[in-house]
């Protein structure tokens, strides 16, 4: 969960914002509307996996899964040679 504060509340309330920060959330310090800090804790056991990652984006809302599951490519050319082929087409 993310927590945002001006940077007159941070000030103000910066004891409040640490214990958020030790409990595991991270602190987003606004200027005029705009955030230009985010606090959050260091040393977290292990960097997040790009799963745990794309679920965090997907739950603030700064990303969209798509609905289809993934689909696998086929290779355009399926006879070996291609390449040599179209080079030969071409006289080189």
């Amino acid at each position: 969960m993310t927590l945002s504060y001006s940077i007159y509340e941070a000030k103000a309330r910066f004891s409040e914002v640490i214990r958020q920060v030790r409990d595991g959330r991270t602190v987003t310090v606004s200027y005029r509307g705009e955030p230009v800090a985010e606090i959050r804790a260091i040393g977290r056991q292990q960097t997040p996996t790009l799963e745990e990652r794309l679920d965090d984006l997907e739950r603030s809302g700064t990303l969209v899964r798509p609905a289809l599951p993934r689909q696998t490519f086929r290779p355009a050319g399926r006879r070996p040679g291609g390449l040599a082929r179209f080079l030969a087409e071409r006289g080189e």
